[in-house]
């Protein structure tokens, strides 16, 4: 299993991840992004290339 790990203080809600990924995993809750569906994840960076803040530091392989 897989997720991104989020800095949710560098976060900016911009939707930047959630548009990028494929697999719909991320959305942005409370301003900031969240992973709603870790299950899916396919570690693939998308959201990690995506994000403009550097909010999204890697994808976390469990």
């Amino acid at each position: 299993m897989a997720r991104p790990n989020i800095d949710t203080d560098e976060c900016v809600a911009c939707g930047a991840c959630v548009d990028a990924c494929p697999m719909g995993v991320l959305e942005i809750e409370e301003e900031v992004a969240t992973v709603v569906d870790e299950d899916s994840c396919i570690a693939c960076g998308s959201c990690v290339d995506a994000c403009p803040s550097g909010a999204i530091l890697e994808i976390v392989d469990e």
